[in-house]
């Protein structure tokens, strides 16, 4: 009986929600517009050089390191100091986005990780970016930079260490029961691991190494300058770019300048740059030895190896190194890698497995959330169900605008807002982070807009330090991992730090 109510009070649900669906509403279908713009550009940017390399580690973490070696550095008994030494770094060279880790903390989740590493790997991962924290440095200012640096840091082993204690009677347990398991047999030397891991991860990371944002940009006008792009014209509402001067006489100050108004602009020569205009040179040749490692350690044969190497070379070749073209070379190394492993028994039919099992789990989840995400909160530059003047008017240095627009400006309430209002702003700002999805970088940009209408600079650090680790669909994959409690207790644990964090620097700063 009780599950016929449930299905009728789901069908009524989901009836009503139809028949009032507010489809004459400009906002509403803008909204489900940004929804699928968003979800769209997941799909291209995140999917197939993020994601898909990611599965692929994770998988292979299940299948070629040991259990034991995985308990050893991470596990609930494994010593302090080294578990989350191990994670800290770990999670930072990857310098992944909130979603990327995700696979990545599930495997070593289910291979024995105590929950304190394994939450210190999983914030570790997107916060502890070192790109992102110079870019911050340079377009934000320096100690909104470092203030990051030392907030990310410190977070992931403070979070990691409050998971530990909250949750120490169930890590007590995991402890005991790890080490009555008895050592398992190696079947390959720790060095081969390494290298094949550090192959993998070594394509993950070129092949979505990101442009330079130094450039020397010449206007129509004759006008040259040093520049570091602040938006560029998709990301801004009137189409234009925004740049901030980094050498001269106007260093440190902005400006907008139209696309036509663009003569051209070079990014300034150095290693980044290099690197950026080599990129699938490097990716290709780790992909050949990546070849020869299957070749050589996992006993795949050569003939198989080589016919799945042909569609991706002869694309490669064929379409140019640049926009989407590049995801179809990229998307046939992907599906030859697929067949070969899941054609040859043994281990590699068993990473296969393991791949396939943690994209069937994780990616439904994933692109739900950027679904919701988008509706309610767009883009940047683009607005959702939220109306982006609210959320500017939440964050602001001081309540004026608030009570304002409220119309609460003179009442009883106004003291009460202006005494709570560092509070409550740093509090939001780590909330709207949290929820809101940014990908590697982005979350910049999106600060400079909001620090230029007006946000605080507590607010924007908490911002900093809740927004990259956590989003939506972040939240719902975590939940799915370890459990309603633990992802409860986990995503508090990154708003509340971030909130005081952000109280703690607007009252230096």
């Amino acid at each position: 009986m009780k599950k016929e109510i449930r299905a009728l009070v789901l069908m009524a649900g989901v009836f009503l929600l139809f028949f009032w669906l507010p489809v004459d509403s400009a906002r509403f279908t803008n909204a489900v517009l940004e929804s699928l713009h968003l979800s769209r550009w997941y799909a291209r940017e995140h999917v197939l050089l993020c994601l898909v390399p990611a599965f692929f580690i994770a998988g292979a973490i299940g299948v070629f390191i040991s259990q034991a070696s995985v308990m050893k550095y991470l596990g609930a008994g494994a010593n302090k100091v080294l578990a989350y030494g191990v994670a800290s770094v770990s999670g930072s060279i990857l310098a992944v986005c909130s979603c990327t880790v995700l696979p990545l903390f599930a495997r070593i989740w289910k291979m024995g990780a105590g929950l304190g590493p394994a939450c210190a790997f999983l914030y570790s991962g997107p916060a502890i970016n070192v790109l992102a924290i110079i870019l911050t440095a340079r377009i934000l200012g320096m100690e909104l930079g470092i203030a990051r640096a030392v907030g990310a840091i410190g977070f992931s082993v403070v979070i990691g260490l409050l998971m530990h204690l909250i949750f120490r009677k169930e890590e007590a347990e995991k402890a005991a029961l790890q080490a009555a398991m008895p050592e398992p047999e190696v079947t390959r030397p720790l060095w081969k691991n390494a290298v094949f891991f550090a192959i993998m991860v070594g394509i993950l990371v070129f092949a979505n190494w990101g442009a330079p944002n130094d450039y020397e940009v010449r206007l129509t006008d004759g006008q040259t300058a040093r520049v570091a792009v602040i938006q560029t014209p998709e990301d801004t509402p009137d189409r234009v770019w925004v740049f901030k001067t980094l050498s001269g006489a106007d260093a440190g100050q902005e400006f907008r300048a139209a696309p036509d108004q663009v003569a051209e602009r070079v990014p300034v020569a150095g290693a980044w740059t290099m690197i950026w205009q080599n990129k699938w040179l490097i990716t290709a040749a780790l992909g050949v030895l990546f070849g020869l490692v299957l070749a050589l350690w996992m006993e795949i044969a050569w003939w198989k190896i080589a016919l799945a190497a042909l569609p991706p070379l002869a694309l490669a070749l064929a379409v140019p190194a640049q926009g989407l073209w590049v995801l179809l070379p990229f998307s046939a190394a992907v599906i030859g890698l697929a067949v070969i492993t899941a054609s040859q028994p043994g281990e590699p039919q068993a990473w296969f497995s393991s791949t396939w099992t943690f994209a069937k789990q994780i990616m439904p989840l994933l692109l739900a959330g950027v679904l919701v995400a988008g509706l309610l909160l767009g883009r940047p530059g683009h607005e959702g169900l939220i109306p982006s003047k609210y959320v500017q008017m939440l964050v602001g240095d001081s309540p004026d605008t608030f009570l304002a627009i409220t119309g609460l400006g003179g009442s009883a309430v106004e003291p009460a807002a202006r005494a709570m209002w560092p509070v409550w702003t740093n509090l939001f700002a780590s909330v709207f982070g949290a929820f809101m999805y940014f990908a590697t970088l982005t979350e910049v940009p999106i600060l400079q807009g909001l620090l230029g209408a007006g946000m605080g600079k507590g607010p924007a650090l908490a911002l900093l330090l809740a927004g990259p680790a956590l989003s939506l669909p972040n939240m719902l994959v975590i939940r799915g991992i370890m459990g309603t409690k633990r992802a409860a207790v986990f995503c508090s644990l990154v708003v509340v730090m971030a909130t005081l964090a952000g109280l703690l620097y607007g009252s230096l700063f």
